[in-house]
């Protein structure tokens, strides 16, 4: 019975190549015979490539280089130019800047407090840089389950001729299900694996950035109390350093 199925499904697909001659046959022709599950397939698609190119152009807007930045800072700050630091800050306008002006904005209190704004504002500006990333996740996975469930009804429809037909079966007759499911499936798992390169690519490309606003904060905490520990030693006993900040990066 098996060996008669795939004789049954050579001969369709053979058949199927003579209604649609080689050289008239298109990329778009062959995804058409995948169904209606291909409109949904291409929407994902679609959306994905918007993700990807929305997402690259908002990293490019966020990458800074985190020595020339900490250096002025470092120079305003021992100068005693601390409006001149946070001018500097909305200047450049980047994650790391917004996380190290909320910190000189409250220069003069309690250096947990700072820490406290300054961990506060590296969590937001984490969150803005991982938001969409679940949506291309959820492609990644959903593009090749629609695949397959293109799969599921163009088999229903084949096995559905067959028995219209009683079993007399021309194999012509089952190449729209076996054309179907076929195309489906590779449509399916084409746009969940662009789907799942695409976001592993993002997403390293954004922990890179985390990691170097969690460095700088430390850097920046570190440079507040260099200046303070000469006075500290000798009024107090000085606290103990301040956890490193980290924005508690969820992936």
């Amino acid at each position: 019975m098996s060996l008669l199925l795939l004789q049954e499904a050579a001969e369709a697909v053979q058949d199927s190549s003579q209604v649609l001659p080689p050289e008239a046959v298109s990329q778009f022709d062959i995804l058409l015979q995948g169904g209606w599950i291909i409109i949904p397939i291409g929407l994902l698609s679609v959306l994905t490539v918007y993700l990807l190119v929305e997402r690259l152009m908002t990293l490019k807007r966020a990458s800074a280089d985190r020595g020339v930045i900490m250096q002025k800072i470092r120079d305003y700050v021992a100068s005693g130019n601390i409006g001149e630091a946070q001018a500097y800050c909305e200047t450049q306008d980047k994650p790391m800047t917004r996380i190290l002006k909320h910190g000189l904005e409250r220069l003069g209190r309690p250096i947990s407090e700072i820490q406290d704004a300054v961990n506060a504002q590296g969590k937001h500006e984490a969150f803005e840089l991982e938001t969409r990333m679940n949506l291309m996740a959820t492609i990644a996975g959903a593009a090749p389950m629609l695949g397959f469930l293109g799969t599921v009804t163009g088999m229903i429809k084949a096995f559905q001729q067959i028995q219209n037909l009683q079993g007399n079966v021309n194999p012509s007759v089952l190449a729209g299900g076996i054309w179907e499911a076929l195309v489906s499936t590779a449509a399916g798992l084409v746009v969940g694996i662009l789907a799942f390169f695409f976001y592993n690519f993002l997403i390293s490309r954004i922990h890179r950035m985390v990691n170097d606003m969690e460095q700088s904060a430390t850097e920046f905490i570190d440079m507040l109390q260099a200046p303070a520990s000469s006075t500290a030693a000798t009024s107090a006993p000085s606290p103990p350093p301040p956890a490193r900040p980290s924005f508690d990066d969820p992936f």
